[in-house]
């Protein structure tokens, strides 16, 4: 401590304390301080390392990444590929069968190759070992010596013959005294070079040791220096010198017999993928062979269903694919005889009709202007002609509807139909619609409402609003016609992308054989049904195209005893392709009724006959009708203890009131 420092009796240092203490506080304890000395050194290396292994953990992920992108694509690649060419398939199946039966036929011959070989140098060492144990056993009977440096160099000299007494110069030998015997002449071991008792296993000595006058064998690994191992068998047996018993080893290096193996199997495996090369080869070539007519004929009936009604396969030969060429030839000539036919046919009864229809237009505008004068004169006429003077006049007015009718269908034959498409809320139209299809309701009998589950009944849509009105009245007149008196609901919903408007009855319904021909023109589900709204047979044909033009959707349900639905689907906006309806078909699952798919807590807004169905709570109100039939319009306010007493209030919602 320094020398102006001091400390109290109560342990808590002096003014001078703290000075003392900042110059003890060690360099690296000090955040200002400087770091420097080998301390330093080792943190900037720590750092750097620290730094390094974070880069190439990013790197590696990022190369993990990008392999497993590779792999992806690849796999998708390869399935997508398996799944569309049969060639590929053909090959790849033909190779991975043929790949199986190589490997397995290749695997058998090298392992009888390789046994081959093994036994028959295995015999060849057990007879070469045979005679020369016999030839060192009669030369050491023979020995004559007395001391201890005879012995070994007698021994030395008598071994020495078996290394070259062999088919070949990689013999080798090891002679062991066997444990337990004392004798001052007896020698301790004597071996050919390299070769020492710990390569030959103690079984096989044991084996030896035990038999005196048998021979054993027992496949080892020869070391070879740097060079590692070879392959080898070793075969022992005794031998006697001067009443003491020797274990005799004859070592055989087969590594000629296993660079002769390596060699035929390397010959087998080539020849193998030289043969499933050529097995591939073949079977590419044999498919092409037959796939190429099948993928030429499937082009050429694409195209053919494509309008190109001139496309024909190439002939050449004349063997079954090439009589399969010709009758696909004769069958797309005929089919072209026979469309060029039909639509030959088709465009002159289009022009008849557009002819026609045109031609009639100026006669019928005659018989309307003096059917009218007639009929607004008919008070003046006696009963029969005044009853004759009113029929003419609708007849002719259904006649004129008619002739509309077909004149906008000639129109869409013709391809001439424009879509005149602006931005509009799609409830004003349905209250258009419902607006003139209040007296049918009314004569009917029949309640019309609304179900929504829009907040505000507002939803702009880009339509036109002409096509889509003809629709709708098209769709509601139908349902009211055939209600037989039952509640006729209009359910609307919408997201991002859609719209949906469902006409939903609960009359007489249609079977599934009526709705297969619902659609088309001048097909109707009862031909005895009175025509109370009148109708040409057109109304759903003209609907249907009508929504094609928007590149919406128009379909139907129906059940006998249920009623029907037919559902319009339309694109909020130009360019969005559907792949959904906002409105299920039926909306209400198919009992009357029920409309919770889409409404929740709904609200009823009475107006005369007509229901008006939002989702913000309970409400009542009414309407004035006129007696002409035409309605009248009045606004209907909620009130929150009106909606408290229906049953239907909604929590936190504000009253609404709903304009017609």
């Amino acid at each position: 401590m320094s020398e102006n420092s001091h400390t109290t009796d109560d342990g808590v240092s002096g003014p001078d304390a703290g000075t003392s203490a900042d110059a003890e506080t060690p360099a690296d304890a000090r955040p200002d301080a400087a770091v420097d000395g080998p301390h330093a050194e080792h943190t900037a290396v720590r750092s750097l390392a620290e730094r390094a292994v974070v880069k190439a953990g990013h790197g590696l992920a990022t190369a993990g990444r990008a392999v497993v992108r590779l792999a992806g694509k690849f796999r998708r690649g390869w399935s997508k590929r398996w799944r569309t060419s049969l060639q590929f398939r053909t090959v790849v199946t033909t190779l991975l069968i043929a790949s199986v039966a190589v490997v397995g036929v290749g695997g058998y011959l090298a392992g009888q190759i390789s046994n081959g070989l093994f036994k028959e140098r295995l015999i060849q060492a057990q007879h070469e070992s045979a005679r020369g144990a016999t030839q060192v056993q009669e030369s050491f009977s023979n020995a004559s010596v007395s001391d201890q440096p005879r012995v070994s160099t007698y021994v030395r000299d008598t071994l020495k013959l078996l290394e070259v007494g062999g088919a070949d110069d990689n013999r080798k030998y090891l002679m062991l005294i066997i444990p337990g015997q004392n004798s001052r002449l007896a020698v301790s071991s004597s071996d050919s070079g390299g070769v020492t008792s710990t390569i030959i296993p103690d079984e096989l000595r044991k084996a030896v040791q035990g038999d005196a006058d048998g021979q054993f064998w027992q496949s080892i690994a020869l070391p070879t220096g740097s060079e590692g191992v070879h392959p080898a068998v070793v075969v022992g047996s005794q031998v006697e010198l001067l009443n003491t018993n020797y274990e005799l080893y004859m070592i055989y290096d087969l590594n000629g017999a296993q660079v002769t193996l390596n060699y035929i199997q390397s010959v087998l495996w080539l020849v193998g993928g030289i043969l499933l090369i050529l097995i591939g080869v073949i079977i590419w070539y044999v498919t092409r062979t037959v796939v190429n007519p099948v993928s030429q004929a499937a082009a050429v009936s694409e195209k053919l269903a494509a309008g190109e009604l001139e496309e024909r396969m190439v002939v050449s030969g004349e063997d079954e694919m090439a009589r399969l060429a010709t009758s696909f030839n004769k069958m797309a000539t005929s089919l072209q005889d026979q469309i060029t036919a039909l639509a030959t046919l088709s465009e002159m009864q289009q022009r008849f009709v557009s002819d026609v229809s045109h031609e009639l237009r100026t006669p019928l505008t005659t018989v309307r202007m003096a059917a009218e004068v007639l009929f607004d004169a008919r008070e003046d006429f006696d009963p029969i002609n005044k009853r004759s003077s009113e029929l003419l006049f609708h007849q002719v007015e259904r006649f004129e509807l008619l002739l509309a009718d077909l004149l906008e269908i000639s129109r869409f034959d013709a391809g001439v139909a424009d879509l005149d498409a602006e931005s509009l809320d799609i409830f004003s139209v349905i209250h258009s619609v419902i607006d003139g299809a209040l007296p049918v309701a009314e004569a009917n009998s029949s309640e019309l409402s609304v179900v929504t589950r829009l907040r505000n009944h507002k939803c702009v849509v880009e339509m036109d609003a002409r096509r889509v009105d003809r629709i709708l009245r098209n769709l509601v007149l139908n349902a009211l016609e055939h209600s037989e008196g039952r509640p006729v609901k209009i359910f609307v919903s919408a997201d991002d992308s859609a719209v949906a408007v469902a006409v939903r009855d609960y009359g007489v319904g249609m079977s599934p054989s009526s709705l297969e021909h619902v659609f088309f023109r001048f097909w109707r589900a009862d031909t005895a049904r009175a025509r109370t709204t009148g109708g040409s047979g057109l109304g759903l044909s003209i609907a249907m195209e009508d929504a094609k033009l928007h590149d919406g959707w128009l379909e139907a349900w129906g059940s006998p005893g249920e009623g029907s639905c037919f559902r319009l689907t339309l694109p909020r906006r130009r360019g969005i392709v559907l792949d959904h309806s906002p409105v299920p078909l039926p909306p209400d699952g198919g009992h009357a009724g029920s409309s919770a798919s889409l409404s929740s807590g709904p609200i009823l807004t009475n107006t005369g006959s007509i229901g008006v169905v939002g989702a913000l709570g309970g409400l009542k109100g009414s309407a004035t009708v006129e007696s002409s039939g035409v309605p009248g319009k009045k606004v209907a306010e909620n009130k929150a203890s009106e909606n408290k007493a229906s049953g239907n209030h909604v929590e936190g919602t504000r009253p609404e009131k709903v304009e017609w």
